[in-house]
């Protein structure tokens, strides 16, 4: 048995791609290395296109937070940025099976960036359909009437014609869906925002943004501290480097190296960060990721030159459209 999880957004704030400018300068690079790399007829250029990470070539996306669930009975969606537009595009194409749902949306909290897609979710307006809503917010069913309202959006909560259901979570407390355990745990962020552990059939996916990471001991950690154990795979704000991260205290977001920390810590397997700040270029995240990797390699030569052994962690930038299984 395993989960499969789909990134249909990973950027964080509000969604943003590089302007065409840069996007030209971007492809004259690719075409440029294509040469360098001792390539000349212009018919390999699909060849090479194709040894490149997918990042290399169409960078990690636009859409904002939006990440998809499957067990082999159930599907959850966490959170409705833009990117959960994509995905209600996908099951209206039928070749889900899912098409009349029932649809299981979870909350981790309700900024612009995390519920901006959720008027597109097309089966909102399908007979017959049920959607349901999950947070640890009691003020939820009221948030999401919210959205669908004038003038924000043109179509009332009571023209909607599925059936919506809303499900407020207790904090720590697991809840069944299908063959998928859903527990929440809060997250370090100015407004409360509680991260998700989805487990099913020994697997388990931590779902770790917005967090600044404030809380890094497993005494700070405290409760909240089953969010990061047994997990094989975290999913870890990073959208800042360390000394922005410095700059931009009670900001809510995190950098990569916390979670690194965490993960070799708690020996998390397979680590994927994301929430992309909104001005970060395909460039910025590579670079991003450049750091990481002499973080983590510093790391463990540090351990090895004092006769310790750290675990291997798996881990790289997600981007909009990646999918994996555990």
């Amino acid at each position: 048995m395993s989960l499969t999880i789909k990134f249909w957004g990973v950027r964080g704030s509000l969604p943003s791609a590089p302007p065409p400018t840069d996007w030209a300068y971007h492809v004259e690079g690719v075409l440029r290395n294509f040469f360098s790399a001792g390539y000349r007829d212009p018919s390999q250029i699909s060849r090479y296109i194709q040894s490149l990470e997918v990042p290399n070539v169409g960078g990690y996306g636009a859409a904002t937070t939006c990440v998809e669930i499957q067990s082999a009975k159930g599907q959850i969606i966490l959170d409705g940025g833009s990117g959960i537009r994509n995905l209600s595009e996908r099951i209206m194409t039928g070749t889900t099976g899912r098409a009349k749902g029932p649809f299981h949306i979870f909350m981790t909290h309700f900024h612009w960036d995390h519920v901006i897609g959720l008027p597109f979710f097309t089966p909102h307006f399908i007979p017959g359909c049920e959607v349901h809503y999950y947070a640890v917010q009691p003020e939820l069913e009221k948030l999401i009437r919210g959205i669908f309202c004038r003038p924000y959006f043109p179509v009332p909560f009571e023209a909607l014609k599925a059936k919506i259901f809303f499900h407020v979570m207790e904090p720590r407390k697991p809840v069944q869906l299908e063959d998928m355990t859903l527990t929440p745990y809060k997250l370090d962020h100015p407004d409360p925002c509680w991260g998700l552990k989805v487990e099913s059939g020994g697997k388990a996916y931590a779902h770790c943004v917005d967090t600044e990471g404030t809380r890094i001991t497993r005494e700070e950690l405290g409760e909240d501290l089953p969010l990061y154990q047994n997990v094989d795979l975290m999913y870890f704000d990073a959208q800042y480097t360390l000394p922005e991260l410095a700059e931009k205290a009670n900001w809510g977001h995190s950098a990569a190296q916390v979670g690194l920390d965490i993960a070799l810590r708690e020996g998390i397997q397979k680590v994927l960060f994301a929430h992309h700040d909104p001005g970060a270029r395909i460039e910025h995240v590579m670079e991003l990721k450049r750091q990481t990797r002499e973080y983590y390699e510093s790391r463990q030569r540090f351990a090895s030159a004092n006769k310790g052994v750290l675990p291997e962690v798996d881990w790289d930038f997600a981007y909009e459209g990646f999918e994996i299984k555990i």
